[in-house]
């Protein structure tokens, strides 16, 4: 019997940009996701972050520059966490800042400002409720980045066909000691 840990699934080929030329990942029969099984994904429990594949896939996903895809990932264990309550308002952040993401590559600077913002709020407001350091994140930082974020979108470097592009100057870094 082994100790090691299962691989990660490998990364899509591409990421899902509304209007882009890749098609949508479940919708398309043609998508990287078509005809998969949504599995049931258990809450973090007494912040266990580390031990939850759907947090961390979500962040592998984002900072690979997967943002629709981590989106979604981080979207399932909100649901898991009932949308309510620190956890859940952190997880909800999270994906704004995800969608932040999209809408950078889409070209929509105003998508940006405003996924941006609430995803700040929802990061102060976690804290509020449940302090500073969750999931491995200093809620306080990453409340700063995406303010900043929302002052100043980011431009996709990226040429439009590119089929992946990391838009942010940051890498989500949960840690274990914070």
């Amino acid at each position: 019997m082994s100790n090691q840990q299962p691989l990660s699934p490998p990364l899509p080929p591409y990421t899902y940009v509304p209007g882009g030329p890749w098609p949508h990942p479940t919708a398309s029969p043609q998508g990287h996701l078509w005809g998969r099984e949504h599995s049931a994904v258990d809450p973090i429990v007494a912040d266990q972050w580390a031990s939850s594949p759907a947090y961390l896939q979500g962040v592998r996903l984002f900072n690979a520059g997967y943002y629709w895809e981590a989106h979604e990932s981080w979207e399932s264990l909100w649901h898991a966490h009932g949308r309510r309550g620190p956890t859940a308002e952190l997880l909800q952040g999270l994906i704004k800042l995800a969608a932040a993401g999209v809408k950078v590559r889409e070209g929509r600077p105003g998508g940006v400002r405003s996924h941006a913002s609430r995803a700040a709020r929802l990061f102060e407001k976690s804290r509020r409720e449940a302090g500073r350091f969750q999931l491995g994140l200093d809620l306080d930082e990453y409340a700063l980045r995406a303010l900043a974020i929302a002052r100043d979108p980011p431009i996709a470097a990226a040429a439009p066909g590119c089929p992946v592009a990391c838009v942010f100057a940051f890498r989500l870094m949960p840690r274990t000691s914070v």
